[in-house]
């Protein structure tokens, strides 16, 4: 069983993948599949680098010119703190991300708590390090982006990218197992043009314990758009909404909203100050009429014996295949999902199997992952195309 984060080895290499579901490319029955005779079997790392639209830049070239959203309404101020503070037992800072002028900030010190601001614009380092100074040492101001941390690509790691080890390092911060209490908190907005792929980092993050989630079950409140929100949450009786995305999200946490507040409570800023573009501005708040605040738990009971931090993306690519044909029975979909006979399949999932992938609730993707999982006579337990197209 997975009890804590510390410890975790790094991806392992195709040998140390023996009975945990390693990718299997046959070499016939694929409609889509090209010549494989070069690789004909892949570990997850292989797959995950090939198949993953996430490992595409995150942050294109004028990102830094890309506006974002910041709480500058007292009103909301007052309701955020006043929604953060009910007593908690094992957690007590809050990671700001990118906290802007700062109203949030201080008013979370001033309500007891102890802060630590995360700011990828330099143009408000100079304001909140004056706050530090008057608040008695309870913020701490760090000039990084919370959103490019641990980047993927590597390269010169430089102010706003920071290494979460480094900064918890400064900070303090130690990791707790994984059945824990929660060590801290996080607090921001997700940025206004990459909410989606965010969401698909941070879930990458949580399964494979890595980045912050190497210190245990962090807590995010996050500010969303109402559109992602809806696809978060999103269930087999919205299913116009119902995708991947949704899965994974309601298997890895316990998802709350906490408030919905109006677009036009948030004030816009770029790299240079604040967004004048009355225009641009106004498009913004004809896409985005709603703001939800929510709280994103990591479940403690996440791992089991047969999905753990080795072998999640496999369980990513199980979901994703799943939904390319979302109308149709799981039945339909076994023989392409894994070698095992069907037959055997059917008999452990007899109360589900001839369901539609979109009337499938998020905990029947885990249990039949799992399922496939604890065939111990089986050497592959997994088939898939050597070429897929993505599924978002």
């Amino acid at each position: 069983m997975w009890g804590a984060v510390t410890g975790l080895s790094s991806r392992p290499t195709l040998a140390a993948l023996n009975g945990v579901g390693r990718f299997c490319i046959l070499g016939s029955g694929a409609a889509r599949r090209k010549d494989v005779s070069a690789r004909n079997c892949h570990g997850l790392s292989d797959l995950h680098s090939s198949l993953d639209f996430e490992e595409t830049p995150l942050w294109p070239s004028g990102y830094r010119f890309d506006p974002k959203r910041y709480v500058t309404s007292p009103k909301l101020v007052r309701t955020v703190t006043k929604i953060l503070q009910k007593p908690q037992k094992t957690c007590q800072v809050f990671l700001e991300c990118n906290p802007g002028p700062g109203l949030l900030t201080k008013a979370f010190v001033e309500s007891g708590h102890k802060v630590v601001a995360l700011e990828s614009d330099s143009t408000f380092i100079p304001h909140l390090e004056s706050l530090q100074n008057n608040l008695d040492g309870k913020l701490q101001v760090v000039h990084c982006d919370f959103f490019k941390m641990d980047p993927r690509n590597g390269g010169i790691v430089k102010p706003p990218i920071m290494i979460s080890h480094t900064l918890f390092k400064n900070l303090g911060i130690e990791a707790v197992p994984w059945k824990a209490g929660i060590p801290f908190k996080v607090i921001g907005s997700f940025p206004i043009k990459n909410e989606k792929r965010m969401l698909w980092k941070i879930l990458h993050d949580i399964y494979s314990c890595s980045s912050i989630f190497k210190y245990g079950r962090i807590e995010l409140n996050m500010f969303i758009s109402e559109s992602e929100y809806q696809k978060l949450v999103a269930s087999p009786r919205t299913a116009p909404f119902y995708q991947p995305l949704s899965v994974l999200w309601q298997v890895a946490c316990d998802i709350k909203l906490l408030h919905v507040e109006p677009c036009s409570s948030f004030d816009l800023y770029t790299q240079n100050g604040i967004l004048e573009k009355s225009g641009y501005r106004a498009a913004l708040n004809q896409v985005q009429q709603r703001i939800c605040f929510v709280r994103l738990t990591p479940r403690k009971n996440l791992f089991t014996e047969y999905l753990t931090p080795i072998n999640y993306d496999t369980f990513f690519h199980m979901t994703k295949q799943c939904f390319v044909k979302r109308s149709a029975r799981l039945l339909d979909h076994l023989p392409s999902l894994s070698p095992i006979d069907t037959k055997d399949l059917l008999k452990r999932l007899n109360q589900f199997a001839k369901l539609r992938i979109t009337r499938m609730n998020p905990k029947d993707f885990k249990q039949l992952f799992e399922t496939i999982e604890c065939f111990d006579e089986y050497t592959y337990k997994w088939l898939y195309d050597d070429i897929m197209e993505e599924v978002s």
